[in-house]
C-alpha cells in the first residue's frame, strides 16, 4: 500500500497548489482519504484490487460505525476524485468508481434568523468599549454581506471600501468577488477603522483588517466566542453561528424581492441550485405566517 500512500499525498498536493482549494477542505480530504487507505492497508488490498464491492464494504463499515448518509456522500466524493486522480496519472488503469451511487439526502433548510432577532444579536454587542465597537462591525458586516467567516478574518484593509461601500472578499479557489456595502455596515466600519483599528494595532505592523487588542488578525475561533456571546447576551433560544448570519441576509434578501442571479453572486455560488435553497425557506416562513395569522389556516 506504499504506493497508494504516496499518491494520496501527490493529491492533495495537487489539490492545494493546482486546484487552489482552502485549506480547510483539504483538510477534510486528507482526514477521509487517509481513513480509506488506512482500512485497504488494514485488509492488505492491493491498489490494482480494488475494485467497486470493496468500497461499498468500505462504505458499509462507515455506515455501521453510524455515520450519518451525508458523511458517506462526502467520503464517497473524496473517493470519487482520488480514484479520477490515480486514473489520470496512471497509477490504476481502471477507476471502481465509475457507477458508484451517492445516498439520497434530506434536504435541510438553513437556520436563518428574523430580522429582530439579528437587531437584538447586533445589539446586544454594544459600542461602549473598543472591543465592543469591533464586534458591531464584525456583525454588521457579515449579515450585511454573507460572506464567510474564512472570507472575513482573511481580509486585509486594502480589501475593505468605505467610501465607495464595498468589499472584496477571496472565497472558495480564492475566486475573488464584491459584495455592495450598506449604509449601517458602512458606518460601523467607518468607526471601527477611525477609532479602534489605529489603537490595536500601534507599535505592529499588519496588513489585517479585523485584529484583536494586540495587533494580531482574528481567529475563526475568535469570531466563535463572539458570537457565542452575544447570542447569550441577545437571549437567543439558539446557538448562533456564522453560517446562519450568511444564510439570514440570503433569506431576507430573497423575501423581499431580490434576483437569484444577484444574491448567487454575492454569496459566491459556483452553481444556481445552490442558491434556490432560499427560495424554499421564503416559501416555508410565508406558510409558517399564513398558519398563524389567518384565521381560517
Amino acid at each position: 500500500m506504499a504506493d497508494l500512500r504516496f499518491a494520496l499525498q501527490d493529491y492533495l498536493h495537487y489539490l492545494k497548489v493546482e486546484r487552489q482549494l482552502a485549506d480547510n477542505t483539504v483538510v477534510s480530504y486528507r482526514r477521509d482519504l487517509t481513513a480509506y487507505v488506512g482500512w485497504l492497508a488494514g485488509r492488505q488490498t492491493e491498489p490494482e484490487r480494488i475494485d467497486q464491492q470493496r468500497i461499498l464494504d468500505y462504505l458499509h463499515a462507515l455506515k455501521e460505525e453510524g455515520k450519518s448518509a451525508r458523511t458517506l456522500s462526502r467520503h464517497i466524493s473524496s473517493i470519487r476524485s482520488f480514484h479520477q486522480f490515480l486514473l489520470r496519472d496512471q497509477v490504476l488503469k481502471t477507476d471502481p468508481t465509475v457507477h458508484l451511487e451517492l445516498p439520497k439526502l434530506e434536504k435541510k433548510l438553513p437556520r436563518v434568523l428574523s430580522v429582530k432577532e439579528i437587531d437584538r444579536v447586533i445589539m446586544a454587542a454594544g459600542t461602549d468599549t473598543l472591543q465592543n465597537i469591533r464586534d458591531t462591525a464584525i456583525l454588521e458586516l457579515l449579515y450585511g454581506t454573507g460572506m464567510r467567516v474564512s472570507e472575513l478574518i482573511g481580509m486585509d484593509t486594502e480589501d475593505l471600501n468605505v467610501t465607495m461601500g464595498f468589499a472584496r472578499v477571496f472565497g472558495k479557489g480564492s475566486k475573488e468577488r464584491i459584495i455592495p456595502l450598506g449604509s449601517t455596515a458602512v458606518k460601523a466600519c467607518t468607526e471601527y477603522l477611525e477609532r479602534v483599528r489605529p489603537e490595536f494595532v500601534s507599535g505592529s505592523a499588519t496588513d489585517a483588517l479585523f485584529v484583536n487588542s494586540r495587533g494580531g488578525r482574528l481567529t475563526r475561533q475568535s469570531i466563535w466566542s463572539l458570537l457565542q456571546a452575544v447570542s447569550e447576551k441577545a437571549g437567543l433560544s439558539r446557538k448562533l453561528t456564522p453560517h446562519m448570519l450568511r444564510h439570514s441576509f440570503a433569506t431576507h434578501l430573497v423575501e423581499n424581492g431580490a434576483d437569484l442571479r444577484a444574491v448567487q453572486e454575492m454569496l459566491g455560488h459556483a452553481d444556481i441550485s445552490t442558491t434556490q435553497i432560499y427560495t424554499h425557506v421564503s416559501r416555508t416562513r410565508l406558510k409558517d405566517v399564513y398558519s398563524q395569522y389567518h384565521p381560517r389556516a
